[in-house]
């Protein structure tokens, strides 16, 4: 996924993970008091690991809580056949195709 699309996804899906609870990211204090220590004080550094694969991504991975997308505006195609088959369905390995989907999905 490209820069914008990581940026899309943190600012508007992101969710914390503290305390085994699902914490929205309001402000930066959040970011910082978890994952302070490893050198991420605030959205833009967690975006800049998550996207590098930096260092401390595992950290910042665990962090954050998984993503819940809704359903592609315009729907899935077909469902039952891969997205590089001859019939072109949905499923699949999308390679540089994943920013319109997720875009679509957010």
């Amino acid at each position: 996924p490209s820069l914008k699309t990581v940026r899309e996804l943190l600012y508007k899906r992101g969710h914390a993970k503290q305390h085994k609870q699902r914490i929205p990211i309001s402000d930066n204090s959040v970011i910082t008091t978890s994952l302070g220590e490893k050198g991420i004080y605030g959205m833009e550094d967690l975006v800049h690991e998550i996207y590098t694969v930096g260092p401390n991504f595992k950290a910042a991975n665990n962090f954050l809580w998984p993503f819940k997308l809704s359903a592609p505006k315009g729907g899935f195609k077909c469902k039952r056949h891969g997205y590089c088959e001859m019939k072109g369905g949905d499923w699949g390995n999308r390679e540089e195709n994943i920013n319109e989907l997720i875009s679509r999905m957010n």
